[in-house]
């Protein structure tokens, strides 16, 4: 699940998030913006540390409690593989990727026993980016 650790500039995904139009999200082959790349990382990030908050506190704690987001099994796709294949046939602006993150930024203060594992970061990433394209590009 690791990636390849990239230096984008702020610079590069202001321009990234604004210069798509809807031409390009329409294109058969739309690039993929930056943004993909930082949200993927920031996620991994997330997911890499709480698994081994969890694997280290697991012989102290009771298990942890599973909610409607945990999957059975770990999805076989990675982060970075899913946000590009969401933002392919979605065709939503790259700009709900931002709000997406927002909003699962918001979950996890509002909820301090929440934590972001392999195991429901695709279903939380899925249903944020369907919710932020509701508020963002249904308008």
């Amino acid at each position: 699940m690791a990636s390849v650790m990239r230096h984008v500039s702020p610079r590069r995904i202001r321009s990234d998030i604004y210069s798509f139009s809807a031409s390009d999200i329409s294109s058969a082959e739309p690039s993929s913006p930056c943004i993909l790349s930082v949200l993927s990382s920031l996620l991994e990030r997330v997911v890499v540390r709480n698994e081994r908050q969890s694997t280290s506190t697991s012989q102290c704690l009771s298990p942890p409690r599973l909610g409607v987001f945990h999957g059975i099994r770990i999805p076989d796709i990675s982060i970075e593989q899913y946000l590009e294949r969401i933002f392919k046939y979605v065709h939503c602006s790259p700009s709900v990727f931002v709000v997406a993150y927002a909003y699962i930024d918001r979950l996890i203060q509002l909820n301090s026993g929440f934590r972001i594992t392999s195991q429901n970061v695709h279903r939380l990433l899925i249903t944020s980016v369907m919710v932020a394209a509701k508020f963002l590009d249904d308008m």
